[in-house]
């Protein structure tokens, strides 16, 4: 029972900024408004156009996605970019923010639900797999390329938290993917096999493997997967960890709260870590090379390290931007702080 609390832990993907000192409980009255329409979780641009679009991946799933378009972009093709994180969040919260922004610097964004969450198809529902969420990156990259305003090669990826991970993989196996940039990294294939900082025993990860395993049996048996936890309680009790009280901050309160959102509303099937147990992310980093990588991480983050290892096992070019004083959620929301101003250059540096 530790482990499976441990993992509905791990797979928490992060938040963060000034409004968490004030509504560490939330508002109810916003909390029910929030839930009870369509929304998103920041403020239209009038420097943009925003679409809903749908496409399919390869094993024939459809993706839902939101195209951010510069309002001022001109006649000819465009650099465009394929957004998507944090691990278990949907586009209406970061990975759109993230979108809206890069489209108001001249690029053409697509923010879009991974496989089985949000809106995005797929069965069973809240499952993740380490293939198939590279393979989700990929599909953006295809219609990316087909739209008339987009420059197919000048296609680059941003992935936010948990698909962070998800998108160096892609870079690394997907050559039409100029460039990639990371913010907040988490490695899922390492976090769900080893635990936060490596500290998982070799006794423990077997327990959890075998519960995983049992529970395989026990969902056809019931005739559908079992859902674990709510990955964010309903309340605080005081005794979280900061970085839990930080994504609390985020997803369960307005700020970030989204119905769609398996962090704000909802828990992972409780199989769903296998996958990601033993296929590891970043075998083949190396091989992004000579294409470029940027990783950008909160100095007071608690993964923190995954961008460092991250960056210490990709070949050049490569870059690590620490955020002073940020926590890992800081650079899921906070204007001031998630340095779009190097995000611009970065890419259009890149995907001349």
């Amino acid at each position: 029972m530790k482990q499976i609390l441990i993992l509905g832990i791990m797979v928490i993907a992060v938040v963060g900024n000034s409004f968490a000192q004030n509504a560490r409980m939330g508002d109810t009255k916003d909390m029910k408004q929030a839930e009870a329409q369509e929304h998103y979780t920041f403020q239209v641009s009038d420097r943009v156009t925003r679409e809903a679009v749908t496409f399919k991946n390869r094993y024939g799933i459809t993706l839902a996605g939101d195209l951010y378009l510069p309002k001022n972009r001109g006649t000819q093709p465009i650099a465009a970019l394929a957004i998507s994180g944090p691990f278990g969040a949907v586009k209406e919260q970061s990975s759109g923010l993230y979108a809206q922004a890069m489209a108001e610097r001249g690029f053409v964004a697509l923010a879009f639900d991974p496989s089985y969450t949000g809106e995005s198809g797929g069965e069973p529902r809240h499952v993740a797999s380490a293939d198939i969420n590279t393979e989700d990156f990929s599909a953006a990259v295809d219609f990316l390329g087909l739209q008339s305003g987009v420059d197919r090669n000048r296609i680059g990826v941003i992935g936010i938290c948990g698909f962070a991970g998800f998108s160096l993989n892609a870079a690394a196996v997907d050559k039409r993917i100029k460039a990639v940039a990371t913010t907040s990294m988490y490695d899922m294939s390492r976090v769900s096999a080893k635990g936060y900082n490596d500290k998982m025993t070799l006794e423990e990860r077997t327990k959890t493997l075998e519960q995983i395993s049992l529970q395989r049996w026990k969902d056809l048996e019931a005739g559908a997967s079992g859902i674990g936890p709510r990955n964010l309680p309903e309340k605080l009790s005081g005794n979280e960890p900061q970085f839990v009280v930080d994504y609390f901050n985020y997803y369960r309160t307005p700020r970030g709260f989204h119905k769609n959102s398996l962090n704000s509303n909802g828990g992972w099937a409780t199989s769903n870590a296998m996958s990601l147990m033993n296929m590891p992310l970043l075998t083949y980093i190396k091989e992004i090379s000579p294409r470029p990588v940027l990783l950008i991480a909160g100095e007071k983050a608690h993964s923190r390290y995954f961008s460092e290892d991250a960056y210490n096992a990709a070949a050049e070019p490569k870059e690590l931007m620490i955020i002073p004083g940020a926590n890992h959620v800081d650079l899921y929301d906070r204007l001031n702080i998630i340095p779009f101003d190097k995000l611009e250059g970065f890419f259009k540096t890149n995907l001349k």
